[in-house]
């Protein structure tokens, strides 16, 4: 079997699963489409331990920064004199220099899974039924808890799915020459 048939397989299988868990039992805090993300940036850091580890921490990382973006926006106080334009758009400004700057430090050197992190956090704070709001709760509504939850349980998947297909790949018969 080839690895992308494996791959097709470990994936289908596993992502099948995973959108059952997150719309039923484990509905209402962790977000599919973030753990996909997450799922697809390991595989896009390397795959591995490495990827794995990559893949959370740079995911984490931009959370963190839209995290804090959002604090400094939504409750910063210059929106209003300011306008929350100008002041939104230097929030994230400041908010995404610092965050690829980190990019110097090993362990958050995939800036495109920084991005990744932080747009999920940004995106669900602001579609999120008064996600603002809640940036501060100590609850899977806080868009900080559930999007680094989910993008961690998404490169959890990536690295159960490549495991898989590589035992796949080992397991299949030997091809003859025809």
């Amino acid at each position: 079997m080839s690895l992308i048939s494996a791959l097709a397989i470990s994936v289908g299988v596993l992502g099948g699963v995973a959108t059952w868990l997150f719309l039923g039992p484990l509905g209402g805090g962790l977000q599919i489409w973030a753990a996909f993300i997450a799922w697809a940036c390991f595989f896009h850091c390397g795959g591995k331990e490495a990827g794995f580890k990559a893949t959370v921490m740079a995911n984490v990382a931009g959370a963190v920064m839209a995290w804090l973006t959002l604090l400094a926006v939504s409750r910063g106080g210059l929106g209003e004199s300011l306008g929350l334009p100008v002041w939104a758009g230097i929030c994230v400004g400041v908010g995404v220099l610092v965050m690829i700057l980190l990019a110097n430090l090993p362990a958050f050197a995939a800036i495109p899974a920084m991005v990744y992190g932080y747009a999920a956090t940004a995106g669900y704070a602001l579609l999120a039924a008064d996600g603002l709001a809640k940036l501060t709760e100590a609850s899977l509504a806080n868009p900080l808890a559930t999007i680094i939850l989910s993008m961690i349980a998404g490169a959890a998947l990536g690295y159960v799915s490549e495991k898989l297909a590589t035992a796949l790949v080992g397991s299949a018969p030997a091809r003859r020459p025809a």
